[in-house]
């Protein structure tokens, strides 16, 4: 290694030698599938990060990524299948080919408009068969909603206005209470399906990340009910010595 590598060119210079004869026996013995387990657990740091607004953090949690993304392009690379400059060239491409209105033909458009044009693109250069096909199937099931969405509705397939999707929130709410007055599982497992697809899409019509906003209300409620459980433990008591309006009361005052 020299020391006027660019410091990319030296992460990769120094993932090679770990992956080398004589590096380390961790490295070497890793494949694309073992390593999947880290790319996630980085990813969630990355976005957890950024969730606590920790730019120290954040600039950490980067590399920690990064290095996943070298990982998979030195493995490749010895597979003779492709390289990280493969990967970074055909980004390239891809940004240019999707934003037309700055690299071609100027035009100013707003976010929402963009965001239109490039489902568009991706399905009239052929590069998509269908809007939605691009979502991993492996996506967490609320943010897979966020992004159908989104993606139909790049191409026209959405609601107008918010109030719109609140009335089909409601709708479907009303059919989840029809489907457990039936007594069918069956039923209840489609509306409720239907009903948190449909709060999926109210979210995005107001411009608000569901899976962000559940994640805080998932961290609110935890720090709530740690305080009763700090309760119930000062007490030296069992969790039924307390009636549900006792814990309650408890709640009340987390909050």
């Amino acid at each position: 290694m020299t020391d006027n590598q660019t410091p990319f060119n030296k992460l990769c210079q120094i993932m090679a030698t770990l992956r080398a004869p004589g590096g380390c026996n961790w490295d070497r013995k890793q494949t694309h599938r073992s390593l999947l387990p880290y790319l996630i657990e980085e990813t969630y740091e990355v976005v957890e990060a950024i969730e606590n607004d920790d730019p120290a953090h954040l600039r950490e949690e980067l590399g920690d990524l990064l290095i996943q993304v070298v990982f998979h392009a030195q493995i490749a690379s010895e597979a003779g299948e492709f390289t990280i400059d493969d990967s970074i060239n055909d980004i390239n491409d891809k940004l240019i080919r999707r934003h037309p209105h700055v690299f071609g033909v100027k035009k100013e458009l707003d976010p929402q408009e963009v965001r239109d044009q490039w489902e568009k693109i991706k399905v009239e250069s052929g590069e998509k068969e269908s809007v939605i096909n691009g979502i991993p199937k492996s996506a967490p099931a609320l943010v897979k909603a966020f992004r159908f969405g989104e993606k139909a509705g790049g191409v026209g397939f959405d609601w107008d206005k918010p109030e719109e999707v609140m009335a089909k929130v409601k709708e479907e709410i009303g059919e989840i209470e029809a489907a457990v007055q039936s007594g069918s599982k069956a039923d209840m497992e489609n509306e409720i399906g239907d009903v948190l697809f449909a709060v999926a899409s109210l979210a995005r019509k107001l411009d608000i990340n569901p899976e962000q906003a559940l994640n805080k209300t998932l961290m609110k409620f935890a720090k709530r009910f740690n305080f009763i459980e700090d309760k119930v433990r000062e007490s030296g008591k069992g969790w039924d010595s307390f009636t549900l309006d006792q814990l309650e009361s408890w709640w009340q005052e987390a909050k």
